[in-house]
Protein backbone atom coordinates (compact mmCIF):
# COMPACT_ATOMS: atom_id res chain seq x y z
CA UNK A 1 0.00 0.00 0.00
CA UNK A 2 1.30 3.46 -0.89
CA UNK A 3 1.17 5.84 2.06
CA UNK A 4 0.33 9.01 0.12
CA UNK A 5 -0.26 11.21 3.17
CA UNK A 6 3.04 10.20 4.75
CA UNK A 7 4.92 10.96 1.51
CA UNK A 8 3.16 14.30 1.14
CA UNK A 9 3.84 15.29 4.78
CA UNK A 10 7.53 14.42 4.40
CA UNK A 11 7.85 16.61 1.32
CA UNK A 12 5.94 19.53 2.87
CA UNK A 13 8.35 19.30 5.79
CA UNK A 14 11.26 19.46 3.34
CA UNK A 15 9.78 22.70 1.94
CA UNK A 16 9.75 24.09 5.49
CA UNK A 17 13.36 22.99 6.09
CA UNK A 18 14.47 24.60 2.81
CA UNK A 19 12.77 27.85 3.83
CA UNK A 20 14.57 27.81 7.19
CA UNK A 21 17.91 27.15 5.46
CA UNK A 22 17.21 30.02 3.07
CA UNK A 23 16.47 32.36 5.99
CA UNK A 24 19.62 31.18 7.79
CA UNK A 25 21.80 31.74 4.72
CA UNK A 26 20.22 34.88 3.26
CA UNK A 27 18.15 36.52 5.99
CA UNK A 28 14.71 37.92 5.25
CA UNK A 29 13.70 40.67 2.87
CA UNK A 30 11.89 43.71 4.24
CA UNK A 31 8.46 42.14 3.69
CA UNK A 32 8.95 38.44 4.42
CA UNK A 33 8.22 37.01 7.84
CA UNK A 34 7.47 33.49 8.96
CA UNK A 35 4.78 32.39 11.42
CA UNK A 36 5.37 28.92 12.85
CA UNK A 37 2.66 27.26 14.95
CA UNK A 38 3.74 24.25 16.99
CA UNK A 39 2.76 22.08 19.94
CA UNK A 40 4.50 23.34 23.06
CA UNK A 41 3.69 20.17 24.99
CA UNK A 42 5.36 17.85 22.45
CA UNK A 43 7.90 15.65 24.24
CA UNK A 44 10.76 16.65 21.89
CA UNK A 45 10.21 20.42 22.10
CA UNK A 46 12.58 22.29 24.40
CA UNK A 47 11.25 25.56 25.81
CA UNK A 48 11.72 27.42 29.07
CA UNK A 49 9.08 26.53 31.66
CA UNK A 50 7.69 30.08 31.71
CA UNK A 51 6.80 29.76 28.00
CA UNK A 52 5.25 26.32 28.51
CA UNK A 53 3.20 27.73 31.39
CA UNK A 54 1.94 30.61 29.30
CA UNK A 55 1.25 28.44 26.23
CA UNK A 56 0.58 24.91 27.54
CA UNK A 57 -0.68 23.43 24.26
CA UNK A 58 0.52 25.43 21.26
CA UNK A 59 1.97 28.75 20.27
CA UNK A 60 2.95 30.70 17.19
CA UNK A 61 6.36 32.27 16.88
CA UNK A 62 7.33 34.92 14.37
CA UNK A 63 10.66 35.02 12.60
CA UNK A 64 10.96 38.55 11.33
CA UNK A 65 13.13 41.14 13.07
CA UNK A 66 14.78 39.75 16.18
CA UNK A 67 15.83 36.18 15.51
CA UNK A 68 19.27 34.69 16.03
CA UNK A 69 21.23 31.48 15.63
CA UNK A 70 18.92 29.44 13.40
CA UNK A 71 20.17 25.85 13.30
CA UNK A 72 18.46 23.38 10.96
CA UNK A 73 18.92 19.73 11.94
CA UNK A 74 17.53 16.49 10.56
CA UNK A 75 14.74 16.14 13.18
CA UNK A 76 14.44 19.65 14.61
CA UNK A 77 15.48 23.25 14.35
CA UNK A 78 16.47 25.79 16.94
CA UNK A 79 16.22 29.54 16.96
CA UNK A 80 16.83 32.24 19.51
CA UNK A 81 14.03 34.81 19.79
CA UNK A 82 13.55 37.86 21.97
CA UNK A 83 10.68 37.70 24.50
CA UNK A 84 10.35 40.98 26.41
CA UNK A 85 14.01 41.73 25.60
CA UNK A 86 15.11 38.32 26.92
CA UNK A 87 16.91 36.22 24.31
CA UNK A 88 15.50 32.71 24.56
CA UNK A 89 16.53 29.61 22.63
CA UNK A 90 13.76 27.31 21.37
CA UNK A 91 14.37 23.81 20.02
CA UNK A 92 11.38 22.58 18.02
CA UNK A 93 11.00 19.07 16.68
CA UNK A 94 9.50 18.96 13.20
CA UNK A 95 6.87 16.49 14.44
CA UNK A 96 5.48 19.25 16.67
CA UNK A 97 4.90 21.78 13.89
CA UNK A 98 1.26 22.31 13.01
CA UNK A 99 1.67 24.94 10.30
CA UNK A 100 3.79 27.74 8.94
CA UNK A 101 3.04 30.74 6.78
CA UNK A 102 4.53 33.85 5.25
CA UNK A 103 1.56 36.24 5.02
CA UNK A 104 3.57 38.73 2.94
CA UNK A 105 3.95 36.08 0.24
CA UNK A 106 0.43 34.68 0.76
CA UNK A 107 2.05 31.26 1.33
CA UNK A 108 1.50 28.69 4.03
CA UNK A 109 1.20 24.99 4.71
CA UNK A 110 -0.62 22.95 7.32
CA UNK A 111 1.70 20.11 8.32
CA UNK A 112 -0.49 18.22 10.78
CA UNK A 113 -3.79 16.48 10.23
CA UNK A 114 -7.00 17.97 11.62
CA UNK A 115 -7.19 15.21 14.24
CA UNK A 116 -4.27 16.78 16.12
CA UNK A 117 -6.00 20.17 16.17
CA UNK A 118 -9.25 18.52 17.32
CA UNK A 119 -7.37 16.75 20.12
CA UNK A 120 -5.90 20.07 21.25
CA UNK A 121 -9.37 21.64 21.28
CA UNK A 122 -10.76 18.75 23.34
CA UNK A 123 -7.86 19.09 25.78
CA UNK A 124 -8.55 22.82 26.03
CA UNK A 125 -12.18 22.14 26.91
CA UNK A 126 -11.27 19.34 29.30
CA UNK A 127 -8.78 21.51 31.17
CA UNK A 128 -11.00 24.60 30.94
CA UNK A 129 -8.25 26.64 29.37
CA UNK A 130 -9.32 29.86 27.71
CA UNK A 131 -8.49 30.98 24.22
CA UNK A 132 -6.34 33.72 25.75
CA UNK A 133 -3.87 30.98 26.73
CA UNK A 134 -3.33 29.96 23.11
CA UNK A 135 -2.18 32.07 20.22
CA UNK A 136 -4.53 31.23 17.37
CA UNK A 137 -3.00 30.97 13.92
CA UNK A 138 -6.18 32.47 12.46
CA UNK A 139 -5.19 35.80 14.01
CA UNK A 140 -2.36 36.04 11.48
CA UNK A 141 -4.17 35.47 8.21
CA UNK A 142 -3.46 38.11 5.61
CA UNK A 143 -6.53 40.05 4.52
Amino acid sequence: MIEYQKILNKNMLNVFKDILINIKDNGLSDNNHLYITFLTNHKKVQLPNWIKSKYPKEMTIVIQYEYYDIVVNKNNFSVTLSFNNIKTNLKIDYEAILSFADPSANFGLILQKNEIKEKINKDLEKNKLTESNVISFSNYKKN
